[in-house]
């Protein structure tokens, strides 16, 4: 049994939500998923398990940054994950970027060996692409439900490090949003032999001022992304299920 995730086998779906926040767990879960049932409460990592227009689907707590993400990404492909969308909050990189636009992680960067990586690839760059299909489909998802971008994102390891002078830096190199755990997620994709892809809701700005949107205030926000996760990974499913 792995060590921080205590589900039994065939209690975990091969599709995945992943998210940060135990709370945003719930709320989807309540909202979107029939016959939701708790299968982990160890160690905060809360996980459910329920069905999404009869498909079965879990919704899975990663915690904060990449080693915490790591840990539980690599005990739900034990598990039995085929497909996992992450589902979490980002700092925009743009000026225009509104709370609430949603962003398709197109591609991710880190700092090198950073995100939790270092001990996977030593001395190499990891593969920080997700997968193309599950990709496409999810930004068709996300844009028919509210303002989407799409572009490459940066994994940082340290919040409260990110000020103006590395939001410029950051920008200037391409990327459109920061967040803590993308780069870990699609790196390990890879090396495990699942499908990833990440949907991101603004909830603040490096660039501008525009506060801070909470939990409560990002709700509707949540659900929104979140549909447009579910419905991606059934027709990701049902993509996988068609005989070649």
């Amino acid at each position: 049994m792995p060590i921080h995730i205590h589900a039994e086998p065939g209690s975990i779906a091969p599709l995945i939500v992943a998210v940060g926040d135990p709370g945003r767990a719930q709320l989807l879960s309540e909202s979107l998923l029939n016959d939701a049932k708790v299968v982990n409460k160890n160690r905060g990592y809360l996980v459910y398990t329920g069905s999404y227009k009869d498909v079965d689907v879990t919704v899975a707590t990663h915690g904060v940054g990449g080693p915490s993400a790591l840990i539980v990404l690599e005990e739900l492909a034990k598990l039995g994950a085929r497909y996992v969308i992450r589902l979490g909050t980002t700092g925009a990189l743009r000026r225009g970027m509104r709370i609430g636009d949603l962003v398709v992680a197109a591609s991710a960067g880190c700092n090198y060996g950073g995100a939790g990586l270092g001990q996977y690839y030593p001395g190499i760059c990891p593969p920080l692409a997700p997968d193309p299909l599950l990709t496409s489909i999810l930004y068709e998802e996300a844009s028919s439900r509210a303002r989407t971008f799409i572009g490459p994102v940066f994994s940082s390891d340290a919040f409260y490090a990110e000020d103006k002078d590395f939001a410029a830096r950051i920008s200037s190199m391409g990327f459109i949003a920061v967040e803590m755990e993308v780069a870990s997620l699609y790196a390990l994709s890879w090396l495990r032999g699942f499908k990833a892809a990440s949907l991101l809701m603004i909830s603040n700005s490096l660039v501008e001022d525009l506060g801070y949107a909470g939990g409560d205030q990002l709700r509707d926000t949540v659900i929104k992304a979140g549909e447009a996760a579910l419905e991606s990974l059934t027709r990701i499913s049902d993509i996988g299920s068609q005989p070649l």
